[in-house]
Order: C-alpha cells, then sequence, then structure tokens
C-alpha cells in the first residue's frame, strides 16, 4: 500500500467541477495575468486574515521580497531570522543586499525565541557593524512564532516585523489569523502548501495604505499611473489569473481542510506521545499542520523502516542556513545555533494531508512505535 506524502489528487477529484470551471472562466476571457480574478482573491484573502490589504503576487519568494524592498531595506541594514527555515526566508534579505543576522529557535515550538532575539539586537548594536532594521520570523511547520513578545522587542529597537507565514496560512495566534499580527506578512501558495495552488503564488498582508500602494507599483516593475511611467524599481511579481482562480475555489474549503489536518494531527500524537517527540501547540495558538514533524534520536533509522512500507517521508531541514555554504561568508561554526543544529539531527515529517485516512495512521505510526521499541529493546 503506497501512502502519499501530500495528497492533491484526491482534493482535485474531490473539487474537479468547481475548479475546472474556474479555471476555464480564464480561458474564455484571456487575461492571463492579472485578470479580474486577482482582485477577487485579494479580497477574500482580506476578509479571511483580517488585514486590510492583500496582494497576490508570483510566489512565497516574491512576497518577501516586496515586502523588504516596500520598506527600504538595503546594503548595511540587518534583518534578523532563523536558520532553521526553508533558504528563501535568509535568501531574500541577501537579495535586496542586507544581512541576515540569525538567530536560533524556541526547542519546543521551533520558531524564533524571542529571548535569544532581543540579546543578539543588543550585541548587533554593540558591534555597530550593520544597523538593524528588521525581524522576519517564520511560523515553522504551521505553528505561528510569538508574535506578542516579538513585536514587544521590535518597539523596543524600532524595527518592523515580517511574519513569515508560508507555512501557516490560516492558523490562529491568540484568536487572529495569520497575515494580520505584524505590520508586514507574507505567504505562499506553492501547491505542497496547506492552502496551494497548481502552480507559484503568493501574496504579501499590510494595514497601511500606502505600503500597499508600494508593493503594487513594485508588483510592476515600480510602475506608476500608466505601464511606462517606472517610479522606483520593481519585480516582475504578478500572480497568474489561473492560480487565483483556483485560490478562489479552494479558499471555499480551507477551513474545512484545515479541520480535517488538525484532526489527522490529533492522532498522530495519540499514537507517537510515547515513543517520538510530537509537536506542542502553544494553549493560545493553532496550527494549520503544513508539515507534521517529530523528533527521535532514532530518525534514520525509523525513515529507513517507513520507506520499506513505502511510506515516504521528508527532512525539514538537514541543514541549518547558517552552515550552508552560500552563508559560509558569515563565517558560522557548528555550535553557533545548537538548538537548529540539534533538530537538524533528528527532525522529520510524516505523511500529512487532510484525506489521509485512519488506518493509514494506524500503519504509519504501527511502524514506528515497533522500530522505536525494536531500538530500545535492542
Amino acid at each position: 500500500m503506497t501512502i502519499p506524502f501530500i495528497d492533491l489528487q484526491t482534493q482535485y477529484k474531490k473539487h474537479q467541477i468547481e475548479i475546472q470551471a474556474s479555471i476555464n472562466a480564464v480561458l474564455e476571457h484571456g487575461r492571463y495575468i492579472m485578470g479580474p480574478e486577482i482582485d477577487r482573491l485579494e479580497t477574500e484573502l482580506q476578509k479571511f486574515t483580517g488585514a486590510n490589504y492583500a496582494i497576490a503576487c508570483g510566489s512565497g519568494t516574491d512576497a518577501l521580497l516586496l515586502a523588504l524592498m516596500s520598506a527600504g531595506v538595503g546594503k548595511g541594514d540587518a534583518i534578523y531570522t532563523t536558520p532553521y527555515s526553508f533558504f528563501a526566508t535568509a535568501e531574500v534579505i541577501s537579495l535586496v543586499g542586507a544581512t541576515p543576522v540569525f538567530v536560533d529557535v524556541d526547542p519546543v515550538t521551533y520558531n524564533i525565541d524571542p529571548i535569544a532575539l532581543a540579546i543578539i539586537i543588543k550585541q548587533t548594536i554593540s558591534k555597530g557593524e550593520v544597523n538593524p532594521k528588521g525581524i522576519i520570523p517564520v511560523d515553522l511547520f504551521g505553528h505561528p512564532a510569538d508574535y506578542d513578545a516579538i513585536n514587544t522587542v521590535a518597539v523596543e529597537h524600532e524595527l518592523f516585523v515580517l511574519q513569515d507565514a508560508a507555512q501557516s496560512f490560516g492558523a490562529l495566534y491568540k484568536g487572529a489569523r495569520t497575515c494580520s499580527n505584524t505590520p508586514l506578512a507574507a505567504t505562499s501558495f506553492f501547491p505542497a502548501k496547506p492552502l496551494g495552488c497548481y502552480g507559484d503564488g503568493g501574496a504579501v498582508f499590510t494595514n497601511d495604505a500606502d505600503v500597499a500602494e508600494t508593493m503594487k507599483s513594485i508588483r510592476v516593475h515600480g510602475q506608476g499611473q500608466d505601464k511606462y511611467d517606472n517610479v522606483r524599481l520593481g519585480l516582475n511579481a504578478r500572480m497568474d489569473s489561473i492560480q487565483a482562480a483556483v485560490l478562489i475555489e479552494k479558499m471555499k474549503f480551507y477551513e474545512t481542510e484545515i479541520e480535517l489536518r488538525q484532526r489527522v494531527a490529533e492522532q498522530y500524537s495519540k499514537s507517537l506521545k510515547d515513543h517520538v517527540n510530537t509537536p506542542k501547540i502553544a494553549e493560545d495558538c493553532t496550527s494549520v499542520w503544513a508539515q507534521y514533524s517529530i523528533t527521535s534520536e532514532y530518525r534514520d533509522a525509523i525513515r529507513a523502516a517507513l520507506s520499506d512500507k513505502q511510506i515516504p517521508t521528508a527532512m525539514y531541514y538537514p541543514t541549518p542556513i547558517h552552515l550552508s555554504t552560500a552563508y559560509a561568508h558569515l563565517d558560522h561554526q557548528v555550535g553557533d545555533f545548537p538548538v537548529s543544529e540539534s533538530l537538524s539531527k533528528t527532525m522529520f515529517s510524516l505523511p500529512m494531508h487532510p484525506y489521509l485516512e485512519k488506518h493509514q495512521i494506524d500503519i504509519i505510526c504501527g511502524v514506528i512505535n515497533s522500530t522505536v521499541q525494536s531500538l530500545n529493546h535492542g
């Protein structure tokens, strides 16, 4: 029996008629880029998140870039973020000419540690080599970071906060949807995300009208009043109309899928809690479970046992960003961020999607638990 890591086919077949009709409407009107679906999607995103403005764009990476460029980030600036994330979070900082300053993660939530953040900001100020400018917390695996604590630190040092909600779109932090917890926020609609389109897509959020207009301009090559009035340097970061059409349809059943993901996560945690370290969710948060990730000293043996049963797993992330080749020039060493480095050696993710059935979860957990038991008694 093959158990898919992410099951997009079942989702499509369940909603095929509506999704296909939405795509066909784009093919009929022919406005394939920035068609009327973009405005409709942005309105739906605003309603869903509670943010005043949502700007759809070409990818989650574009969303982060739009936000950083609108904030005027550039050479000599320091942006604080986590080394335990997908590479794009740090990459966009470098692409605008700034310097990523890494902060280790909390060992329970795997999100940026606010206490460590405050310490490192003060160290940066003391050294005087770069100018502290902003913070990019990452909501890893679908769990929001501690935004009250992070925003407090940001206000103290006059920094902006850009929420990287690429994995957490739709989660709640103290009753508020992600993408509304900070002055700037970005998300991704990559197909494997909890809310994904059928290609690349993303969005950036703000409550500031002027910032929204700046990001809309940057999205289309710094466009001003007309197509050839370029008032700033920008990007080609537009969203395709077909991707917006897909997302409009998927948003109609997204909350139901979040509930189904929660049910899957609860079944996993109940079955696995005595054998591996299962995810912990803060009492004032919910997760959308972009991944269900566990840690174990027996990671490699468990993954091998699951692979033998044709059960896929994934490692997020085997190399922390500070140890990547691209950032060798920052001269980080093994041991600089011990929590992130430990997670990179023990963390792995199990199949997670709304259509994972109980008997499939039982099979996965059975393999994991029996493998751990045999190793403990071996």
